[in-house]
């Protein structure tokens, strides 16, 4: 039997989850040594019940083989791992998932990602903030990783997109499945530019308890997450507790005090989140050594960020460029703009309008302003 088909039996028996897996791999080594495990054998591993011993004595490969063949057929790849392509930040959690089903390319091992998420109900604000966040850290080279669920997620790919950067989105259904069904173009291109990526195999519908084990693969694959916005029961501070417990850099970005959606990201600083307002609060905290890897390329002069030599803000006038510093990722009223800038208020909406239709900043409700 073919070595990859062992793999996929072990880790398609209803009810065995990475942990028991794992103990499994512990006590025999691989999948083909557990598959000739007898009964006795089994019986010698802790934590296994009646029902699982009675599934890896069925020696049953019919439901692998479909899998595998279906995978073969929509071009979904399975990565083991032990596999040198599996990722390196991912293996080193307390339960990695033990096969991968990839549809799309996964990070390279030295490649840095960051998570970014948040409430499915995302306000305006939150929507704009995980764009624009996700596209200035894209922009420096950090690779975008969320769940691709209705609000946050969505715009956090969007963001790395629109930087014509990649993104990879973490499914708590097979990665055939679009879920929500709204997001089918955002699945091509996050396959066309990253990858879809789940533990569960190719024709697996979503269910509520598949996403809480699906956000411990988001913030397993990053140094660090992200919580846009987050109301006091959202899956998204699920994730930064799966982020705490690998160990991981956890990030919060501010929002009213009034606000329902932001609740949650609002008490995760105070309990000690590093409070994120522009992507320079995230890469701060990386590491010498992982900057080297990816924002070694940038550099800056009076003009503003700089790429393989070219100023990013080289179509704008110096007032305009005056106008972006003055700006953040969380709103700024354009009252306050005004009295720190002392631009006449129609000349500073002149700007505020042209930065707009030049992609540089978004507007709110209510004259806000957002750098993007």
């Amino acid at each position: 039997m073919d070595n990859l088909l062992y793999w996929v039996w072990l880790t398609s028996i209803p009810g065995l989850g990475s942990v028991k897996i794992s103990k499994l791999l512990n006590a025999f080594g691989e999948p083909e040594k557990v598959w000739n495990a007898t009964e006795s054998d089994l019986k010698n591993v802790t934590g296994l019940n009646r029902q699982d011993i009675f599934q890896l004595c069925n020696k049953n490969t019919e439901m692998a083989e479909k899998i595998m063949i279906k995978a073969g057929q929509l071009g979904i790849r399975i990565v083991t791992i032990q596999e040198t392509e599996y990722p390196s930040y991912l293996r080193n959690i307390y339960d990695p998932p033990h096969v991968l089903y990839v549809y799309g390319e996964l990070p390279k091992q030295d490649d840095i990602a960051i998570a970014v998420v948040g409430s499915r109900n995302a306000s305006p604000y939150g929507q704009k903030v995980a764009e624009a966040l996700s596209y200035q850290l894209a922009k420096r080279g950090i690779i975008i990783v969320s769940g691709m669920a209705r609000g946050i997620d969505t715009y956090a790919h969007k963001g790395a997109l629109n930087a014509g950067k990649r993104t990879i989105a973490v499914l708590g259904c097979g990665v055939d499945v679009v879920y929500p069904k709204e997001n089918k173009r955002l699945a091509e291109s996050i396959a066309k530019n990253g990858a879809l990526i789940s533990e569960y195999p190719p024709g697996t519908y979503p269910s509520p308890g598949n996403f809480p084990a699906r956000n411990r693969i988001i913030s397993g694959l990053c140094y660090g997450t992200v919580v846009v916005e987050a109301g006091e029961k959202s899956g998204a501070l699920i994730t930064s507790d799966f982020a705490l417990e690998q160990g991981r850099e956890i990030f919060a970005v501010p929002g009213n005090i009034d606000s329902k959606y932001s609740k949650g990201t609002n008490r995760l600083i105070k309990q000690g989140a590093k409070l994120v307002t522009c992507e320079e609060d995230v890469l701060e905290e990386l590491p010498q050594h992982i900057l080297n890897k990816t924002v070694y390329h940038f550099t800056y002069d009076n003009g503003g960020l700089l790429e393989s030599g070219e100023s990013m803000y080289e179509e704008l006038d110096m007032e305009e460029i005056a106008v972006i510093e003055a700006l953040s990722y969380t709103p700024v009223h354009i009252d306050q703009l005004y009295r720190k800038l002392g631009y006449s208020m129609q000349k500073l909406s002149a700007i505020l309008m042209m930065l707009e239709m030049k992609g540089f900043i978004y507007q709110i409700p209510g004259k806000f302003f957002i750098r993007r």
